[in-house]
């Protein structure tokens, strides 16, 4: 007989097979969640340290600009400092010359003042005596101009043997004598010419003409005759009459100068004499 009984045995053998597939196939899920957690592990581990490495870094970068920004900063307020103090340097320099200038604009004015006082002192003084100076120094003037005036303006006997007036050896003298006013002036250049030439109230036409020696003969018409002057010199009052003036008044030509074929004067006439009209075909008269 077996020692064993006959139930047992065929309880053990009736166990299913499918059973320890299924532990099997437990346990082998079992081992790969293990594995999967692990490399799921493994790399938040590894994330970590990438963010922690890049946080480090960011941390550095910040830390650095900051250090930077310090510096800057410490530079600018240093700067400040040194502006500031030039500024209050400047200002102070300012104020003081501003006080300088008050000072000296007060001392200049008051020393004006008493320049002034003193200056209208001395001209109240002295005022009679700077006139009278004045005066005479004026006066003194006045006889020198009329002393050259008479040096310039010299009178003589004209060609008719009466003593002219003041007579003009230039244009200037001329104008001179216009101002005094004593006679009438016309001054004229006469061209030589067949035809005559009105000059004030007569009529005039030159003839032949010697530069060299001053030389010059004309004819003037007036009153209804003709009057030929024959070699005249150049300054020489050459006179002649007309109707309505007296004996001792007659027209007088002055010559400045000869030329080749004109002469340069003037005529005067006395204040009363009337306008003389020019005389046509008349029978020349040598004087």
């Amino acid at each position: 007989m077996s020692e064993f009984p006959e139930s047992d045995v065929q309880t053990t053998a009736a166990v299913p097979r499918w059973v320890g597939l299924a532990i099997a196939v437990l346990g082998g899920v079992s081992l790969i969640g293990l594995g999967v957690g692990v490399t799921a592990l493994n790399h938040a581990k590894s994330t970590d340290d990438s963010i922690q490495a890049s946080l480090k870094q960011q941390n550095d970068m910040l830390s650095q600009r900051l250090s930077k920004s310090d510096e800057q900063n410490q530079q600018l307020q240093s700067d400040l400092k040194v502006v500031t103090d030039k500024l209050n340097v400047t200002q102070e320099d300012l104020q003081k010359a501003r006080q300088a200038s008050k000072a000296s604009a007060a001392a200049y004015n008051k020393k004006l003042s008493g320049l002034e006082s003193n200056v209208h002192s001395q001209l109240a003084s002295k005022a009679s005596t700077d006139d009278l100076n004045k005066v005479s120094g004026d006066v003194s003037g006045v006889k020198n101009d009329l002393e050259d005036t008479k040096s310039k303006l010299e009178r003589a006997t004209g060609d008719m043997g009466v003593m002219s007036g003041l007579i003009a050896r230039n244009h200037d003298d001329l104008e001179e004598l216009k101002r005094k006013g004593d006679r009438n002036y016309f001054e004229f250049t006469l061209q030589k010419s067949k035809n005559g030439q009105h000059v004030g109230p007569v009529q005039m036409s030159l003839g032949k003409t010697d530069p060299k020696r001053s030389k010059y003969t004309m004819t003037v018409l007036a009153d209804d005759k003709s009057i030929e002057k024959k070699d005249k010199t150049a300054g020489e009052p050459v006179q002649f009459y007309v109707k309505g003036t007296a004996r001792y008044a007659p027209f007088e030509i002055v010559v400045f100068d000869v030329g080749k074929n004109q002469v340069t004067g003037y005529l005067s006439t006395p204040k009363s004499a009337g306008s003389a009209t020019s005389a046509s075909n008349a029978t020349p008269q040598s004087q």
